[in-house]
């Protein structure tokens, strides 16, 4: 990984510290580069006209020209963008960081993705600790059961969760657990605060379908890296010496066999913030992949910029723990 060195030693306090700082300005340098992108390609390829929504059914010209000039429209883009990284750094009128107000509903950005992120992080976080729980004991039991019956349909059911897709999952979750059997709550979220029994019965079927995608590409990966840990020397050293199966692969081959998974689950976690969109879409969640794709099609900038300033920050921060997390899982990894 960049920025990663092997070496036979870990990596000092300070080393790291370093490591971390750089990390953490690259980050600010990413994030602003993201926006910009995304500020340049609203204004050089637009979806339409966001002064038409203040104007009515049949503006006049000059109607227009005078909302583009109070919503700043009629400036170049990268002055409007200079405007926008200023106000997030020091905030606006709305608080901090500020993003400015929904075109659409004139609802400051900053309360909708307040109000959004709870959705989202709750969907994400129950689908990630089931996924990884799933595709970690799938892995591991095929791996070890090598080329029996076991292996086959553990990997039959990887197979299964890549191929189908999330909105057809979705859908016959609800038709079946739902619909038919009446045994969960259907779409919609409540808060957790309000009731959380409601609040997990309505994510549980969300949770498993958006589970099942991932879970099958953990299996696979991790089920690849055991039998290649398996091999490895120190692992016949370790079988020498008399330790119990069970040991060898928990303590010595799992353990190894993690860090790409790690990589993957930080990646994968992170660019389900904003990404989740069928999920939501299905179970009528309305969180933060729902707007991304509301607040493009309405040609709402603010909003657009929102939810990718979020996902991106997610993408970056999630980066740094996974950097930081390997040298834990790997002592060789020193950072320079």
């Amino acid at each position: 990984r960049p920025g990663i060195r092997r070496g036979a030693n870990g990596g000092s306090d300070l080393q790291m510290l370093l490591y971390v700082a750089r990390r953490l300005a690259w980050s600010a340098v990413v994030l602003l580069l993201v926006t910009a992108i995304t500020f340049a390609i609203f204004f050089l390829l637009p979806p339409g006209d966001p002064a038409l929504r203040f104007a009515g059914k049949q503006p006049s010209t000059e109607l227009l020209t005078l909302i583009r000039h109070n919503l700043g429209l009629d400036r170049p883009w990268y002055s409007q963008y200079l405007k926008f990284v200023k106000a997030i750094v020091f905030g606006d009128k709305y608080g901090w960081p500020g993003l400015g107000y929904s075109y659409d509903s004139s609802v400051p950005i900053r309360d909708k993705i307040i109000e959004k992120t709870p959705r989202t992080l709750s969907l994400i976080g129950g689908a990630a600790a089931l996924w990884l729980l799933m595709g970690v004991a799938v892995g591991v039991v095929s791996a070890v059961k090598r080329r029996t019956f076991v292996d086959r349909l553990a990997m039959s059911f990887a197979l299964f969760g890549i191929s189908a897709p999330v909105f057809w999952l979705g859908l016959m979750a609800l038709f079946l657990f739902w619909y038919k059997l009446d045994i969960t709550a259907g779409t919609g979220y409540v808060d957790f605060t309000k009731s959380p029994v409601e609040w997990a019965s309505h994510l549980i079927l969300p949770w498993t379908v958006l589970a099942l995608l991932f879970a099958a590409n953990y299996a696979r990966m991790v089920r690849g890296n055991l039998l290649d840990t398996l091999g490895e020397d120190y692992i016949r050293t370790a079988r020498a010496k008399g330790l119990s199966e069970r040991r060898v692969i928990f303590a010595h081959g799992l353990r190894a066999s993690l860090a790409p998974i790690v990589t993957m689950f930080g990646l994968d976690v992170a660019l389900l913030v904003g990404g989740a969109v069928i999920t939501e879409s299905v179970f009528n969640i309305d969180g933060l992949g729902f707007m991304a794709i509301d607040s493009v099609f309405r040609s709402d900038l603010p909003a657009t910029l929102g939810v990718v300033l979020v996902g991106t920050f997610a993408v970056v921060l999630m980066n740094l723990i996974v950097d930081i997390a390997y040298a834990f899982l790997d002592p060789r990894v020193r950072y320079s």
